[in-house]
């Protein structure tokens, strides 16, 4: 759980009294890098001279300044970095820079003497530093600007930052912060990153992603929106690549992916956000958006060129509005191994919340009846994976259907709403005739009448959940589940101080922003960075061909076992913390690859192993050894020692 009462009070107190760091020590071990496939050497380099089997700054061999020839990546990878540049290139390299901490060697053999003060700095030093640095500004978004500079000047310092106070920083790197970073994009804006597509220039949109990496080495994962629907803040247009750019900063801290093979896409088809398109500052298309065939058109030669490009990539779809979200996924999941965060991943982490709630109050899902208020992207994703899960654990599709309920700004969706509902919804829609003495438009008299087990919130309208509303869902559930979810924080259906107040703290709460602990309970955060990026490791490293619904009950059910209740004690929270998200996604991961390999939808045994030529890869079948086999491959904010070589384009990635 996140606190920014309390984070804030932590990051003076580590100010002053800056730690010793214990996990970037030089001892840590080697990183190996399966989601990686970097420019490493697998074994100690044949070149004459000297051994890369020491560290870089005790190895005796001569200068390699016009570098040795590169090898092919490895699957699996530990040892020094092949990198082909050199003096300022390579200080301008956000993936191999290491700042001060280049060891002398280093400097000698970049050609960097001369470019970097005499100090030799370690990579504690450099945290120590660069914390202080942050905690000397005042606000969120001075903080963020702070950190998105650091991105993209050191990736490697940049993440041990973040992990290192991951209960500070992700509210700054992500929500509630980074949607204030995204609506000001155009303004604040100095360093490009990502790839931007333009609608009114479709034929170009192969050319355009291949400038970024043009060749499936190059990427493993790759965000995509079309910024219509950003984190309840609505339309924010060509902006929406900081979106992109934070789902996959998460995919590396949480999920251990790779920071130099992932691709953040920012489609471009207009934006009816009017106060964007008439600001002189505003870097996007100014009309107004672009629906119907030539959208559709668009999208079909983005997904021709990911699929051409990078067809090992996994795909995650991130906010796209109501109108295509769903339609997109549905068209093209059994294409690629796709997902949408807002759908499936939102639904993931709700459910688990909801699995842990019921089994710590020994309740059963059979038996759970669900009030979705908000029938978006997010509220229809939620409605399905509730269903997708009572269907994978027993019950048919319309009984689960039947135990969850959607409300809109029509009230309950009922079906004499078809004409103005989507299909999606239409399917949860309830018979008039049972709801004829209902007022259906009063969010109490729904609550009165279904009784709900669970009441989520997915409206955007601050104070949706008020003291009688939830007072009378107590009166018939003496432990209500609640989750206020919309966000940003001003927008939450209620906070969880009142809603603990109003239950006598009986209430399982969890919330899609942070707050602090109420009365010692901790409400923990129904955060999709606890559920995506382990949903899309174990993708990645499958090398999924489709991204299945019961990969992500398998997802689901792992993230609820992970929960730290306790029977007849609430206070610990639904979900575990942040602190352990790096074996919390491990495991998720685990739980989807052992899931896909049952369901043949894994691709991974079919690869040569790097370490055993001529045999294929075999994925543990034990789910501790696979967990294992996941940790070993997830990549960490270390510095790893750099070897100087020729720049080979069929072996280095794009990204220098």
């Amino acid at each position: 759980m996140i606190s920014t009462r309390t984070s804030g009070l932590l990051a003076k107190q580590k100010c002053a009294r800056v730690s010793a760091w214990r996990l970037y020590s030089s001892n840590t071990r080697s990183n190996r890098a399966t989601t990686a496939r970097d420019t490493t050497f697998q074994t100690p380099l044949k070149f004459s001279g000297f051994n890369t089997a020491s560290s870089s700054s005790d190895v005796n061999r001569p200068s390699l300044l016009d570098g040795a020839p590169a090898e092919m990546p490895k699957l699996t990878v530990r040892g020094p970095v092949e990198c082909p540049l050199s003096g300022v290139q390579l200080l301008n390299s956000a993936l191999f820079n290491k700042g001060t901490a280049f060891t002398e060697k280093e400097r000698t053999d970049f050609k960097l003497h001369g470019l970097l003060p005499p100090q030799i700095n370690t990579l504690d030093e450099q945290l120590e530093r660069a914390f202080k640095q942050l905690c000397q500004l005042k606000t969120s978004i001075a903080k963020n600007d702070f950190m998105t500079n650091l991105r993209v000047t050191n990736k490697t310092l940049y993440f041990a930052l973040v992990k290192s106070h991951i209960m500070e920083l992700v509210p700054i790197i992500y929500t509630p912060t980074e949607g204030d970073a995204i609506a000001s994009y155009s303004d604040r804006f100095r360093k490009t990153e990502g790839v931007f597509l333009d609608i009114t220039e479709p034929n170009s949109v192969m050319q355009r992603m291949a400038a970024y990496g043009g060749d499936k080495k190059d990427i493993d994962y790759i965000v995509v929106s079309d910024s219509e629907g950003i984190l309840g803040i609505g339309d924010q247009g060509v902006g929406g690549v900081r979106i992109a750019i934070s789902k996959l900063a998460l995919m590396t801290l949480c999920g251990g992916i790779h920071p130099g093979r992932v691709l953040p896409v920012c489609l471009d088809v207009g934006t009816n956000n009017k106060q964007l398109a008439r600001d002189e500052l505003y870097l996007g298309n100014r009309f107004s958006r672009i629906r119907g065939k030539q959208y559709d058109d668009f999208i079909e030669e983005f997904m021709k060129s990911v699929k051409t490009l990078y067809p090992n990539a996994v795909l995650h779809f991130e906010d796209f509005g109501v109108k295509n979200a769903r339609r997109i996924l549905e068209r093209y999941r059994n294409e690629v191994p796709c997902f949408n965060d807002d759908i499936q991943g939102t639904g993931a982490v709700v459910m688990a919340s909801l699995i842990a709630a019921l089994k710590h109050t020994h309740r059963k899902l059979a038996d759970t009846k669900v009030l979705v208020y908000g029938a978006g992207s997010a509220g229809l994703g939620i409605a399905d994976q509730i269903a997708s899960h009572m269907v994978t654990h027993g019950l048919t599709l319309e009984e689960a259907r039947s135990k969850i309920y959607l409300m809109d700004r029509r009230g309950l969706i009922l079906r004499s709403y078809e004409a103005g509902s989507t299909a999606q919804q239409h399917v949860y829609a309830k018979p008039d005739e049972d709801w004829s003495n209902v007022n259906t438009k009063s969010l109490f008299n729904i609550v009165s009448q279904v009784k709900p087990t669970c009441l989520v919130g997915c409206s955007t309208q601050a104070g949706a959940f008020t003291k009688e509303i939830v007072q009378e869902m107590y009166k018939h559930n003496p432990r209500p589940i609640v989750f206020p979810l919309s966000n940003p924080t001003r927008l939450h259906e209620a906070v969880p101080e009142d809603l603990m107040k109003w239950t006598n703290n009986d209430a399982l709460v969890a919330t899609g922003s942070p707050f602090p602990p109420v009365d010692g309970y901790n409400i923990s955060q129904n955060n999709n960075c606890y559920s995506f990026p382990g949903i899309g490791l174990g993708a990645v490293l499958s090398r999924a061909t489709t991204i299945s619904d019961r990969m992500i009950s398998a997802a689901v059910d792992e993230l609820a076992a992970l929960s730290n209740l306790k029977e007849g004690d609430s206070k610990p929270g639904l979900l575990p913390g942040l602190e352990v998200i790096n074996n919390t996604s491990s495991r998720i991961a685990a739980a989807v690859i052992l899931q896909a390999i049952e369901e043949g939808h894994a691709r991974i045994e079919n690869e040569e192993d790097p370490n055993k030529p001529g045999e294929n890869i075999k994925v543990p079948r034990s789910f501790d050894a696979c967990v294992a086999w996941v940790k070993d491959q997830m990549w960490e904010p270390i510095y790893r020692p750099l070897v100087k070589v020729q720049y080979d384009p069929k072996v280095h990635t794009y990204q220098l």
